[in-house]
């Protein structure tokens, strides 16, 4: 990369950028979770910049706590005003607005842990979690992100990728294994994914975490897309298997009720509109 990418090839649209903010902008987004710490002479060469230039950009991110300085004051990593910006983005979401009290009320009524994920390319993203208290710890909080072949979460978010689209988000011939359930190719996820999607919800257990079962159903927007996973998490040395089907029942109808109230409405077979909850007004 170098300095023209940071110049909008669209001329009528570059006599609004502001170069400065552009270039911060660039600079914050090349840390990553491969590349955790960076130094000046490093981010230069990525942009082609001077190190004056370069030193001048740190200089006001560190200021206003979007980077820090490791020990010793050569490489930088992200600040703390990054992590305030993901959540302030994160519980700015309607879907956090509208499914949060449904998190709650339905974890009140199971015992359990209640989550909404979204996804993000690759990766499901925990955007609202309620857990009650409980001597068992999960390993997923807000802000976390799995790989999305690898749960049922990223399943359920993926009913609507056609094979093709499935192949372009994942070229490669052999998938990523986390666990024994992982599927293999991207032939085997998208049939999963298909058997989800008919059965209108997907359970796991010990898919990705070991004696960890999850319960997952889609929520849709006005537009049929699959916007949401609504699940549950159940420890599953703990479960009875009768208590299975009433748990399945409950995250689908928190589910359904999430998605009426991003008015989405379904259709019969006979192609006649069905209103998920008719007590219930869209918003």
């Amino acid at each position: 990369m170098d300095a023209k990418d940071f110049e909008s090839p669209d001329d009528g649209a570059d006599r609004y950028n502001v170069p400065a903010l552009e270039r911060g902008l660039r600079v914050l987004g090349e840390f990553s979770r491969e590349t955790r710490t960076l130094t000046a002479p490093e981010l230069a060469r990525r942009f082609n910049l001077p190190r004056s230039t370069v030193f001048r950009l740190l200089v006001t991110l560190e200021g206003m706590g979007f980077i820090e300085r490791e020990e010793g004051g050569r490489e930088y990593r992200l600040g703390l005003a990054v992590l305030r910006l993901g959540f302030e983005y994160l519980a700015s979401l309607p879907l956090n607005e509208l499914g949060h009290p449904l998190l709650e009320r339905l974890s009140e009524v199971t015992g359990h842990a209640c989550n909404l994920v979204v996804r993000d390319g690759r990766s499901v993203v925990y955007v609202s979690r309620v857990s009650p208290p409980s001597p068992f710890v999960s390993a997923v909080s807000v802000g976390t992100r799995l790989p999305a072949h690898a749960t049922v979460l990223g399943r359920v978010l993926m009913a609507d990728l056609t094979l093709p689209e499935l192949r372009a988000l994942y070229p490669e011939s052999q998938l990523e294994a986390f666990s024994a359930s992982t599927p293999h190719t991207v032939t085997e996820l998208f049939d999963l994914v298909q058997a989800d999607r008919q059965r209108g919800y997907a359970v796991s257990e010990g898919f990705f975490e070991p004696n960890i079962s999850t319960i997952a159903a889609p929520v849709r927007d006005q537009r049929s897309r699959v916007v949401a996973a609504l699940a549950m998490t159940v420890n599953a040395g703990r479960v009875e298997p009768d208590q299975m089907d009433s748990f399945i029942q409950q995250v689908r109808e928190s589910a359904d009720r999430l998605s009426g109230l991003l008015n989405y409405t379904p259709r019969s077979d006979d192609g006649k509109l069905v209103t998920l909850h008719p007590e219930r007004k869209t918003v």
